[in-house]
């Protein structure tokens, strides 16, 4: 096992045996969260990358070897499979053009004869589950998918091909396209589709099968749905999601409107998915998408403890946003830069993944140095207020005690000095760092999960930069509306509060001149 690191699945994983493994795709979605799966496990693992910038700050970027790589250039890609076992194929093109269908059959062909030069035990590709049909009947993007599996499997080299419908795990366009549907339509009508059968299958699950494929006794050539053995209609994923995320009940219509292009666009609308991705992920959910058999457990046993279902995948992939700590690198959707479950969000997801965000941010300079900010800070809440429109502060507070909260009744535990864990007035310091910012999290009633963070530095010109950042999580349309209401109040307290905090701490620092010079 590679130093420092333990299967972030908690479970048993397969012996790397010495062999070396080659990840393309290592940045993307389901590579990002294997890497360190087959290092815990104990393989040597290599990985491309077309640019080599784009490893430098992943967790594991030290614990692998890295080659910089075009896969559609058969000289690359053969000197990358130098000395390689099996070669984890998971690139893929979706949204990137009109000619992804091209450029995907064009790089599979490179991968297989590059494969068979470099003396490559066994391919493992990530394609996608479709219904038993003639390839010209599926949709571009499954069709797509089909056509490099058959690519591969004509190939000299073995290749084992996982077909995988609707992956769940944060970051995953089809979870992300499911939480931002159930998050913001309480009635949601839709195409047709919806009533589609689909057998998903928890991220962690196909990491489970895709580090198992590289440890085989033999290589073997052959293609298998995998799944989480109990199909549902995707109408019900979204009321399912609704339930494990707390939402009120979704009620969801499919209506007759079958058009794979106006799925795409309702998709596009309604969700914050760009639409290069909607229009052909949409196509794809026009058609079943279910396993006819479970003919994998003959070739890998079922995880211990058994395969996830559905809503067990959704509670992993939502709990660490609905319960963790804000993180103090945190930027709009990501929480952590190492998560430590696959399916919690990670730099690599694209920008629309994770949880809704609104953010307001303020910043602004003033004389006084960072630690005179910094003591003004510490004093906000409690008998000292929040140095702006106190009217505005204590109608929001009799507004939450009504519905049940703390308003400002309790005030503060310690006047001058931040505490973990402690409260100020309706909020709760989640976490300091003395001198320089503090994370304050909202206990109130509103709509959602929300922050405050202070952050003070230096401004290089012997003054100080006071950035306040408020964040908000919303659940539902009700959070939205919320957020919405809120903002123009949020325009007065705001800057306000900042410049008050820069006067008062400009105003101390005076009067310890005074003080001195007395």
């Amino acid at each position: 096992m590679s130093p420092g690191y333990a299967s972030p699945l908690h479970l048993s994983l397969p012996g790397g045996h010495g062999r070396r493994v080659l990840v393309t795709g290592a940045t993307g979605y389901v590579g990002g969260r294997l890497v360190p799966e087959l290092l815990a496990a104990g393989f040597a693992v290599r990985v491309t990358a077309r640019n080599l910038d784009d490893l430098a700050h992943r967790p594991w970027s030290e614990e692998v070897e890295q080659v910089q790589a075009d896969l559609l250039e058969a000289e690359d890609v053969t000197a990358a499979m130098r000395d390689v076992h099996t070669v984890l194929y998971l690139v893929h093109s979706m949204g990137s053009g009109s000619d992804f269908m091209d450029r995907e059959a064009e790089m599979a062909r490179t991968v297989s004869s590059a494969a068979e030069q470099a003396g490559v035990a066994q391919i493992v590709f990530l394609g996608g589950l479709h219904p038993d049909k003639p390839l010209e009947q599926l949709s571009d993007h499954m069709r797509s998918r089909e056509q490099v599996a058959r690519v591969l499997l004509e190939g000299e080299v073995p290749t084992l091909v996982f077909q995988a419908a609707v992956i769940i795990g944060s970051g995953s366009v089809s979870f992300e396209m499911i939480r931002h549907l159930a998050e913001r339509l309480p009635v949601m009508p839709g195409p047709s589709w919806l009533s589609n059968r689909i057998e998903p299958i928890a991220i962690r699950d196909v990491l489970y099968y895709l580090a198992h494929a590289c440890a085989l006794p033999e290589p073997t050539n052959r293609a298998l749905g995998i799944g989480c053995g109990r199909d549902q209609s995707f109408a019900t994923m979204l009321t399912d999601y609704a339930e494990v995320a707390g939402l009120s009940r979704r009620r969801v219509l499919a209506l007759p409107i079958p058009a794979q292009r106006l799925s795409g666009f309702w998709i596009g609308i309604v969700t914050p998915i760009p639409r290069g991705i909607a229009m052909p992920l949409a196509a794809s959910m026009a058609e079943d998408a279910v396993t006819t058999e479970h003919g994998i457990a003959a070739l890998i046993p079922d995880p211990e403890g058994g395969l996830t279902s559905f809503k067990q995948a959704c509670r992993r992939a939502i709990d660490r946003q609905r319960q963790g700590p804000l993180d103090q690198t945190w930027d709009d959707d990501v929480l952590t830069e190492m998560a430590q479950d696959p399916a919690e969000p990670l730099p690599s997801d694209p920008e629309w993944a994770g949880n809704t965000v609104f953010t307001d941010v303020r910043e602004r300079e003033g004389e006084a140095p960072p630690e005179a900010v910094w003591a003004v800070v510490e004093t906000i809440g409690g008998r000292n207020g929040w140095y702006s429109a106190p009217a505005l502060w204590r109608i929001r507070g009799l507004m939450d005690q009504a519905l049940g909260g703390y308003g400002l009744a309790r005030g503060r535990k310690d006047e001058s000095t931040f505490h973990v864990n402690d409260h100020v007035d309706w909020w709760r310091v989640e976490s300091v760092e003395a001198g320089r910012s503090v994370t304050l999290r909202a206990e109130l009633r509103a709509g959602g999960r929300a922050w405050l963070q202070f952050t003070v530095e230096d401004n290089g010109r012997g003054g100080s930069r006071l950035r306040q950042r408020a964040v908000f999580f919303p659940s539902g349309l009700l959070g939205r509306a919320y957020w919405r209401a809120i903002q123009p109040f949020h325009a007065l307290v705001f800057p306000r509060m900042a410049k008050n905090i820069l006067a008062a701490a400009e105003q101390a620092a005076q009067d310890g001149r005074a003080r001195g010079g007395s």
